[in-house]
Order: structure tokens, then sequence, then C-alpha cells
């Protein structure tokens, strides 16, 4: 059954709005994948703050058009879907990805990330990224480092100078 006006202005409304909040943008082809497993994925995303769209690919590309990112949604293959990343850039890809490794059903398209667009490819390539948490502590981590060697070093002249006070005592 089509749509009204209404019901499509609605739409638009809704996807422009996300299009103007994301930091990434997933888009999947969902052709064949069952209502249970977008029902999971959909959970998967809420979990890590992003939420897939599923429009019409004419109602997607002049919500795309209107905010000024020049892809051709209309020409990606089979019925297809937007997964909007709110929290961090990486996220949202990681939970496609792996999802689309479990269930065929779901295909990585494209992307637009940090105002480029992207293949599947480096989709798959950005999901591979830990996340924010992860790469802060290995950046203290190797902050820390050369901080530890020198403690290490300074207590090692310490512990020599006692060593050779107690073999004097004795």
């Amino acid at each position: 059954m089509p749509f009204t006006k209404e019901q499509k202005k609605k739409i638009l409304d809704g996807l422009k709005e996300k299009i103007a909040k994301q930091k990434a943008m997933i888009f999947v082809a969902i052709e064949g994948l069952k209502v249970k497993d977008a029902f999971t994925l959909r959970k998967k995303l809420k979990a890590v703050d992003a939420r897939l769209a599923i429009a019409k690919k004419t109602l997607a590309q002049i919500a795309l058009k209107e905010q000024g990112i020049d892809l051709d949604f209309k020409n990606l293959p089979g019925e297809a879907g937007i997964i909007f990343g709110f929290k961090d850039e990486t996220s949202a890809a990681k939970v496609a990805h792996e999802f689309s490794k479990t269930n065929p059903a779901l295909k990585l398209l494209a992307g637009f990330v940090e105002n480029k667009l992207a293949t599947a490819e480096e989709i798959a390539v950005l999901a591979q990224i830990p996340d924010r948490q992860t790469l802060l502590s290995q950046f203290t981590s190797c902050l820390a480092g050369p901080i530890r060697g020198l403690e290490t070093v300074l207590q090692g002249n310490t512990r020599n100078l006692l060593l050779v006070l107690s073999s004097i005592k004795k």
C-alpha cells in the first residue's frame, strides 16, 4: 500500500534528522533478513547508540541530497537500509560487520564516515579498529612506558648501593 504525502513527509523528516545527527552511516542490503534477526540487529545497535532505518530508496535519496550527500542510493542492490551511528564512527560499523558475519542476509554495501563516502571494504576495516576506550588506554600505556623505565633505572642504582653496603657489613 502506497504511503500518503503526510506519511512520506514524516519519514523524510525523520531521515533528515538522523542524517544531521549521525557520525557514521552504513548502507546495508537487508533482502532476506528475517524479522527476528532484524529485531536482534536493532537491539545490538541500540546498545551502542546506533539505529537501523529502512525506507524507500527514493525517500532516502531525497533525504541524502537535501543534507548535501551525493550518493546514488537508488543504484544500491537489493532492499536497502541505513545504519546510523550517533556515538562514534566505529561502533555501528563493528555491530554491522559482526552481524553480517553470522547472518549472510545482511550485506555491507557502502558507508559515509567523516563526510566521505566509504566502500564496503573500508567499512569492514573500520570495524576492525578498537573502540575509543581501548585506544585511549593503549595510548596512556605508551606514554607511561618511558616513565616506568626511568623509575626502574633509578631504583637500580639504589638497590646496587644497598647490596654493596650489605656485603661490606658482613
